[in-house]
């Protein structure tokens, strides 16, 4: 698997907004990706130590359409929780994530 097809893209929302503050960075990574991948794509291509990698898998939404019966919102996500080492930080996370995928 290649490192740029592990990190997809960051998440942001308040939550996120929050945890960067603690060193605490979410991202969205592809479906087949451990926590050894994400560890080591993020030290790769950040050029920072990681201290710990959490994984969420996020369920599908639904909602009701009417005569279509029930039809699927959203898909199923993975997210990563990656912390890293006290003194390790990135500068702008959003502005070096979409400075990569150009």
């Amino acid at each position: 698997m290649s490192l740029y097809s592990i990190i997809k893209k960051p998440v942001v929302s308040e939550k996120s907004q929050l945890l960067e503050l603690t060193g605490v960075y979410t991202v969205i990574v592809d479906t087949k990706a451990t926590k050894v991948d994400v560890r080591s794509a993020f030290e790769r291509l950040y050029g920072v130590e990681v201290e710990s990698v959490s994984i969420i898998n996020t369920r599908p939404k639904f909602k009701n359409g009417g005569k279509a019966g029930i039809v699927m919102k959203r898909g199923i996500e993975k997210k990563a929780l990656v912390k890293l080492a006290s003194g390790s930080r990135l500068a702008d996370f959003q502005k070096i994530q979409a400075e990569g995928k150009k």
